[in-house]
């Protein structure tokens, strides 16, 4: 790469991104090697996978974190998903299938 190349030019910061409101964000993805880290957001992009978060990424350069492997993601679920659950799930969904019919 030439000098004043971006590491990922694909991330560059364009008219259909916009800065956030909160400065910062914790790395939570397990495997990922800032894990535990907070990193300063630059901006963010709206995708159809969802918020993708473009920070500073200290020795790896300027990087994409997508909101999932961030302390920016949604919250957990209200319920764990139990065998509970998914016999409830699987209840509605004949119920549905029978009203369909």
């Amino acid at each position: 790469m030439g000098s004043g190349s971006s590491v990922c030019p694909r991330l560059a910061h364009n008219p259909g991104s916009h800065r956030t409101s909160s400065g910062s964000l914790v790395v939570t993805h397990p495997f990922h090697p800032l894990k535990g880290q907070r990193l300063n957001i630059l901006f963010e992009r709206k995708r159809p996978e969802g918020r993708l978060y473009v920070c500073e990424g200290g020795p790896l350069g300027t990087l994409g974190l997508p909101a999932g492997w961030t302390s920016l993601s949604e919250p957990a679920a209200e319920r764990p998903l139990t065998i509970e659950v998914l016999v409830e799930l699987a209840a509605l969904v004949t119920a549905l299938k029978r009203s369909m019919a």
